[in-house]
């Protein structure tokens, strides 16, 4: 497998992220390894936090997310998904599958960090694979916060702007990382944070990983990932698990997921679940305190 590392130095600018980064090794289905980043911040001994970030951001999405929660006493686990941020980067889009993201994530998790009473956080992506692997280890987790996530089958298509969003990376000839992460919240973006979301990619070939995930959504009942993904809902379906769903305001792309989850999974009833206002898409970058905040009260409850 031909993997990409992006150098230290390309990191060297990025603004309010304080945290050093760990590094794990993965297995490739290759016979070898990948290097996956991560950020372990807060006391060592608090409840854990998993943070997982989505399509086409890093960890440094969470980070006023994260400063909340460790001031709070929590300790917050904050990796990078092969591809992006400061882990590698398979440079072939056919390196990149539903299944193999469930995998070196979990791997990474449950094996190397070897974490338990977790509360997973997922966003977009997040939650694809954060969700997954709630449903087939739910003995690990002790509560969930889904934030404009969902868990696609291909039974129902996915709104018109998700599938412009999908047509533009993987048809660009050059592919603006940051922009695209500017273009999913709603409050402008500084400049040096939007250089932060491009740091990852100073190639462009490096940038296989957000060129492939859109297509790697399910979006028909035939699709490689839609019978995990069905066995998923099944085991949620009958979770008790509490389960706090925590949407924006103003996110077109899984804005209609919020009420099917709290309807379908048995640990979202009786909840008080809050909506995060003034926030889109990436409601950590809009509005990342606030949503940190929440899920602190949700698990010091």
């Amino acid at each position: 497998m031909e993997v990409y590392r992006t150098p230290d130095t390309a990191f060297q600018d990025v603004p309010d992220f304080p945290w050093e980064p760990s590094y794990a090794e993965v297995a490739d289905p290759d016979g070898g390894t990948l290097r996956m980043a991560y950020v372990d911040a807060g006391p060592a001994g608090g409840p854990v936090a998993l943070l997982l970030h989505g399509e086409p951001s890093w960890s440094f999405l969470y980070r006023h997310v994260a400063r909340v929660l460790t001031e709070r006493g929590i300790r917050c686990v904050m990796p990078d998904l092969i591809g992006f941020g400061r882990s590698d980067k398979p440079l072939h889009r056919a390196d990149y599958s539903y299944a193999r993201l469930v995998e070196w994530t979990r791997e990474l998790v449950l094996d190397h960090l070897d974490l338990r009473e977790i509360t997973l956080v997922g966003q977009d992506w997040g939650g694809l694979v954060g969700l997954r692997l709630v449903a087939e280890h739910p003995d690990r987790f002790s509560r969930v916060v889904a934030a404009n996530t969902g868990l696609p089958t291909g039974d129902v298509d996915m709104p018109e702007v998700w599938w412009q969003f999908r047509r533009a990376v993987e048809r660009t000839e050059v592919l603006d990382i940051g922009r695209l992460v500017a273009a999913g919240c709603v409050r402008p973006m500084a400049e040096d944070v939007r250089a932060a979301y491009d740091a990852p990619f100073p190639e462009e070939h490096s940038k296989a990983g957000p060129r492939a995930m859109a297509g790697l959504v399910p979006t028909r009942p035939d699709d490689p990932a839609t019978e995990a993904n069905r066995a998923a809902w099944a085991a949620l379906s009958i979770s008790e698990l509490p389960f706090l769903v925590a949407f924006s305001d103003s996110d077109p792309i899984t804005g209609a997921m919020a009420p099917i989850l709290r309807r379908t999974v048995p640990g979202a009833r009786d909840l008080a679940h809050p909506t995060i206002e003034d926030a889109g898409h990436f409601l950590q970058e809009d509005a990342g305190a606030d949503l940190g905040r929440v899920v602190a009260d949700f698990m010091q409850a």
